[in-house]
């Protein structure tokens, strides 16, 4: 099988999002081919380079989401009303615009051989279009201009996009913060829209391109699955998009002070763009219960959801899981990236109550801050604890020590994050926002117990193997943490019940399995698209049948097949293969 693998800001460069499970996933797949087409982030990304490719990595195409290079395409009259048309329908669903008769954002497409309204489906003459459709014969007809015209980038940073974006905003039945969209807005919303769009400028949707895989397979939503949308307009490759954090979600939590219009605007981009990747991808598959009510709630029906949960390498943490009492029983550990969604402060003022009733305890806190505001955290931190816990000593002639240490993984002490799992008898996580928590499947896999907040996927994960607790509540959190230090018995138990647990379901090999029998599932239910040809021009039923690989002497095979290593009956009787619909 041949897959394109769509990724944006990750795989196959060294840093980025879904990196690792995707060199994961095309190794554990060795017997199938992959085709990478990865849209970077930023100069610094790419500068750091890719990680090295197995060999099943046929070739990998790459485009900067991160700047925008002069496609120098000029539109004539005709193209650009048809730029106008599209991109103002596109505009006016983002508003709420009500829909006018069907005719409009169609006939924009007009001229191409595969108009965007018959993807979109039938719609019967001069009948309002639903809001879904409207967004896809708008997007679908960009598509085909930009394909007609070499790319559209020129035309979606033009000023006449702006104002096109501007007429949608005033328009009559404009949502009300749409309305109140000033001039920083609209050139907010629209360099967002450009950047987005931008993969419908590529070439990378033809039969030597995408459109020679069996399968295109988007690491995520948003731009990363627009190439397999595309795609499978243009050449029918079916779709399928994984997604470990949901795109609309992220949205709204790395947004929060962008101002109403703006906010609302981007927002509805992205519910659409989500609900219409979900609309016409064959499976959706999701890292946790958490992730796949969001993509619900976008419009993903149920029959095509599936869950696949993160796959997490086992063997780093075999020795320490298989030895439990090489943990202090006084300390806790938290392990992650140090930002305020992680809730440090909670931790804090819990662990001051914890040392009231067990004054011999603990706390490492482990891990490196995240960006500027994550350094700005640290610090706050660490006069937090100062103040909190002035430094003690065991006696006159002894130097002071603070009971809560901050540290990060690499050095002596603390090589790797499996080393500081084994340092403590109890595993911490204090967080306000969370997806799927990887570090407390890294302690699950260590055997250590584990006290967490109940956020994100946090209670699917644990499954009953550790102690929740309501987020931002201090007192239940040191209440818990109290109940598991003076508690070894249940400590232990608890501890090797997560072990199993996540060996049961978190692992490379559960993760790699699932997207395997996903793909032969699309496959096996999708036309064939084009026919496969023996030596001397005859169609195959398959390209290398799988009785090929059978350890026996075949009596009586042909010649024109003997080089494929096919059995006979294979060229007794050529069989035509099916050949999509028109």
């Amino acid at each position: 099988m041949r897959i394109g693998l769509l990724t944006e800001g990750g795989y196959p460069y060294v840093s980025g999002d879904a990196r690792l499970w995707c060199d994961r996933l095309v190794r554990g797949l060795a017997q199938h081919e992959f085709d990478v087409y990865a849209l970077s982030r930023s100069q610094y990304q790419e500068d750091e380079g890719w990680i090295p490719l197995p060999r099943n990595v046929r070739r990998v195409r790459t485009a900067p989401l991160w700047m925008a290079e002069d496609d120098e395409v000029v539109l004539g009259r005709r193209a650009r009303r048809r730029f106008t048309e599209c991109f103002g329908e596109l505009a006016a669903v983002l508003c709420g615009v009500p829909g006018a008769p069907s005719s409009g954002a169609s006939g924009a497409a007009g001229g191409s051989s595969k108009s965007a309204s018959s993807t979109a489906g039938e719609i019967s003459g001069g009948a309002p279009t639903s809001e879904a459709d409207r967004f896809a014969n708008a997007l679908y007809g960009l598509a085909e201009l930009a394909r007609e015209e070499g790319g559209l980038t020129g035309a979606l940073r033009s000023e006449a996009a702006v104002r096109t974006l501007e007429r949608a905003c005033r328009a009559p039945g404009a949502h009300r913060t749409a309305r109140e969209a000033r001039v920083p807005d609209l050139l907010t919303v629209a360099a967002h829209l450009e950047r987005a769009l931008r993969p419908l400028s590529l070439d990378w949707y033809e039969d030597d391109g995408l459109g020679a895989v069996d399968l295109c397979h988007a690491a995520s939503g948003g731009p990363a699955a627009l190439p397999g949308l595309l795609a499978r307009h243009f050449t029918d490759v079916p779709l399928m998009v994984t997604e470990y954090g949901v795109r609309l979600r992220t949205h709204y939590l790395t947004a929060p002070d962008a101002p109403p219009a703006a906010r609302s605007l981007l927002a509805a981009f992205q519910g659409r763009l989500a609900a219409e990747t979900y609309r016409r991808a064959e499976v959706v598959t999701a890292g946790n219960t958490h992730a796949r009510r969001w993509q619900e709630r976008c419009g993903a029906e149920r029959e095509k959801l599936r869950t696949v949960y993160p796959g997490m390498d086992a063997r780093p943490f075999a020795e320490v899981g298989e030895s439990p009492d090489c943990a202090d029983p006084d300390t806790l550990v938290w392990v992650g990236r140090v930002e305020p969604a992680k809730d440090l402060v909670s931790l804090l003022h819990a662990f001051a109550e914890v040392r009231k009733q067990s004054p011999r305890s603990r706390l490492r806190i482990v891990g490196a801050p995240a960006g500027p505001e994550g350094t700005a955290y640290l610090g706050h931190c660490r006069t937090l604890a100062a103040q909190l816990f002035p430094d003690e000593a065991e006696g006159p002639h002894a130097a002071g020590d603070n009971p809560v240490s901050f540290e990060e993984t690499g050095g002596p002490e603390l090589p790797a994050a499996v080393d500081a799992y084994a340092s403590g008898a109890v595993t911490v996580l204090s967080s306000v926002v969370e997806g799927f928590p990887v570090g407390l499947v890294e302690a699950m896999l260590c055997g250590r117990a584990t006290v967490s907040t109940d956020v994100g996927a946090v209670v699917e994960v644990i499954g009953g193997t550790g102690l929740v607790v309501p987020p931002r509540n201090p007192r239940a959190l040191a209440e818990a943490c109290v109940a598991l230090l003076r508690d070894p018995e249940r400590r232990a138990r608890l501890g090797a019940a997560a072990r199993a647990r996540a060996l049961e379901l978190f692992t490379v090999e559960q993760n790699i399995e699932a997207f395997h029998s996903i793909y032969l599932e699309i496959v096996s239910r999708v036309p064939v698209r084009r026919a496969l040809l023996d030596g001397a021009g005859e169609p195959l039923p398959f390209a290398v049948p799988a009785e090929a690989h059978v350890p026996v002497h075949w009596t009586a095979t042909s010649p024109s097949l003997a080089a494929r290593n096919g059995p006979g009956w294979a060229a007794s009787r050529p069989v035509r293969a099916t050949t999509p619909l028109p």
